[in-house]
């Protein structure tokens, strides 16, 4: 049988419950467990049942969980693992709907791909955003129409609620968590770890129409990765195009298909990423940091920054420190 230990972890700061029901998948039933269990002793993961016994994947072994159901009301972080959505018919069993009462007030909920339909029926995504994985948007919609979904993409933060699409999106959202909790330099040593890419922005696109270039074709990547290294520099359509030898149309369809953002929002995310990266471990004042990701001044950065997140340079160093 598959098992969960806690005793692997030595006393980490942040716990992690991941509430495992009959039909679960095994790929993301793992992941928390693997993703935040790679931050080094920053999280301890644990996975319990409704009923404390052991479940049936729909994978067709079962997994016994290391903890009782009592686990969820001390946990920082509860995740809910995907199941078959038909198999919940729109109503929680009753173990599962009293055990999502026990969730502690202020502990931060995530939902991986499906689970999402386990938090929409408990009445948990009511009057907030939500995603889950594309193909099962229309039966999400039906079931639940009050809610807002968007399922275009990878994963939605709302509050203390964060939900993800399918299968990689829940890796992405967990990475996300560890950066909001730790900075990036753990999050993406615990990336390097699980050799995924360390960073996709949540509003990406779930559904990408070519990320893998056939060979006969002319790909952006190299453009991406020239572009990455000049941030600070100017960066237009025509200028990207060029490097890539191909004509503004065709680059821009290419990089689209290939990323699911077109050039213009990638620009913008990777100089706001580099942007919180600098803020977050270097003293530099926000006219050089707006320098070094290519805004023309600390004016423009906060107009960009605050269009994003919500907040201006200097609130959000405050913030993160604080957080710290």
């Amino acid at each position: 049988m598959f098992r969960y230990d806690s005793a692997m972890s030595s006393a980490p700061a942040h716990r992690v419950v991941v509430l495992a029901q009959n039909g679960a998948y095994p790929f993301e039933l793992g992941m928390p467990s693997r993703v935040f269990g790679a931050a080094d002793d920053a999280y301890d993961v644990v996975l319990c049942t409704p009923d404390g016994g052991p479940i049936r994947t729909n994978a067709g072994f079962d997994v016994t969980p290391s903890v009782g159901p009592e686990a969820l009301a001390t946990a920082d972080t509860v995740v809910i693992a995907p199941v078959e959505p038909y198999s919940l018919r729109r109503e929680l069993p009753d173990d599962v709907r009293a055990v999502l009462g026990t969730i502690r007030h202020g502990a931060r909920v995530v939902s991986i791909c499906t689970g999402g339909f386990t938090l929409a029926a408990a009445g948990m995504l009511d009057d907030r955003r939500a995603t889950t994985h594309w193909q099962c948007a229309p039966l999400f919609r039906e079931w639940f129409p009050g809610i807002e979904l968007n399922e275009d993409v990878l994963f939605t933060s709302d509050g203390r609620i964060h939900t993800s699409a399918g299968a990689a999106a829940g890796i992405d959202l967990c990475l996300h968590l560890i950066r909001e909790d730790n900075g990036p330099e753990l999050a993406n040593a615990a990336a390097r770890r699980c050799v995924v890419a360390p960073h996709r922005d949540g509003g990406q696109a779930q559904f990408i129409e070519r990320p893998v270039a056939n060979s006969s074709d002319q790909s952006t990547s190299s453009t991406r990765d020239w572009a990455l290294a000049r941030l600070r520099d100017p960066l237009t359509i025509r200028t990207l195009a060029g490097h890539a030898h191909m004509s503004e149309r065709t680059f821009a369809r290419r990089f689209l298909g290939e990323t699911g953002v077109t050039p213009r929002r990638w620009i913008t995310q990777q100089r706001l990423g580099l942007a919180r990266e600098l803020l977050e471990t270097t003293a530099l004042d926000i006219e050089a940091i707006a320098g070094e990701v290519g805004y023309a001044g600390a004016a423009s950065l906060r107009r960009h920054l605050s269009a994003s997140v919500g907040t201006t340079p200097s609130r959000y160093r405050n913030t993160f420190r604080s957080a710290r």
